[in-house]
């Protein structure tokens, strides 16, 4: 069973090159910070903008660095097929427990579809890899539902876990219906974690988490908390831990010559920038995900300020990782430049 803490790592860059050295202290950092696992270039490792080689060898860079000292779930899923088991192949070579199938994005299969010509192919190839569809709508604009989930997971073994990212409590429910009480979900959204692991017609066993990244020791002890039962502790930390949750997505309003428009800074644009604000390894986004609007950097410099001034034990383990004054660098207007667009919107 795959269950606990995630990190779906991001692709640090050094200008436009994968930061391979990079790589490697954030995998120590998480490993000596207590995760259960790393997924390797899934969204939030930007996996649509690498390419197939540069992706691959992400894969097996991490493979390296985590020398067997957690799990790792490598993100193969593409809207090609083909690519996705050429991609799965070579996770298995490197080691790789599991891998994270992402519905097909823009070609927009129906369900049966993504059952049948993608999720198939590639369990019944790889039958020794659990595989893990991702099932995130907002970004692919399609999405395997749970009755052909289910019938995935009747026939093939190792289709036994899914990464939740619908939003929808319900779908999530009718999940647990359709594929039973060994199924595993993993919450694919930090912000709804505690629900899904609290709610009993849910029961989600971890979560694939973008907010790790930062705080991996603080996000591993609130869904060790849910596992045992220790909710009241879970909820105190969650309570902590939500200004970051927030930052996965940020929106802000910004004033053009022609009206109101709602800048959406998507993952990873803000989580990356906080970190190279942090002194962590991140860098840019590669186009075409850019910079923040100065109100989205505010949002983001406003969350990780509160937390410090509230629970700066979160951001600790940074500090000491990586030699840093959290609070210096939160204040410091020449390490923010670089991730915002200048001037006015």
């Amino acid at each position: 069973m795959i269950s606990g803490t995630f990190t779906a790592l991001i692709t640090p860059f050094r200008g436009d090159a994968v930061d391979y050295d990079g790589i490697d202290a954030l995998v120590d950092f998480q490993i000596a910070n207590g995760i259960t696992g790393i997924l390797a270039v899934g969204t939030t490792g930007e996996s649509p903008v690498l390419t197939w080689e540069e992706h691959n060898a992400v894969i097996e860079r991490v493979a390296q660095s985590r020398a067997g000292k957690c799990t790792l779930i490598a993100g193969t899923g593409s809207n090609n097929t083909q690519e996705a088991l050429e991609g799965t192949e070579h996770a298995a070579t490197v080691g790789a427990e599991a891998v994270l199938l992402v519905d097909p994005y823009y070609n927009g299969p129906s369900s049966l579809e993504i059952r049948k010509e993608y999720v198939e192919p590639v369990a019944k190839a790889f039958p020794e890899i659990e595989m893990i569809p991702y099932v995130i709508p907002g970004r692919t604009g399609t999405q395997l539902l749970p009755e052909d989930l289910a019938l995935l997971h009747k026939t093939y073994r190792n289709v036994s876990t899914v990464k939740e990212a619908t939003g929808n409590l319900d779908n999530m429910k009718r999940t647990r219906e359709c594929c039973g009480p060994e199924f595993t979900l993993l919450s694919g959204d930090d912000g709804i974690t505690f629900d899904m692991m609290t709610m009993p017609e849910i029961g989600a066993a971890g979560v694939i988490s973008v907010v790790s990244n930062i705080v991996p020791k603080a996000v591993s002890d609130m869904v060790r908390y849910l596992a045992r039962g220790d909710t009241d502790a879970a909820r105190d930390l969650k309570n902590h831990l939500d200004p970051l949750f927030n930052l996965v997505t940020v929106k802000s309003t910004e004033t053009t010559p022609y009206g109101e428009v709602v800048f959406r800074a998507r993952n990873p644009l803000a989580v990356k920038a906080l970190m190279g604000i942090l002194g962590m390894p991140a860098g840019p986004c590669r186009q075409p995900l850019g910079k923040l609007t100065r109100n989205a950097m505010d949002i983001v410099l406003n969350a990780a300020r509160k937390v410090q001034a509230e629970s700066p034990e979160l951001l600790k383990p940074i500090a000491d990782a990586f030699g840093v004054d959290i609070d210096s660098r939160l204040a410091d207007s020449k390490l923010h430049e670089p991730y915002c667009y200048p001037g006015a919107y």
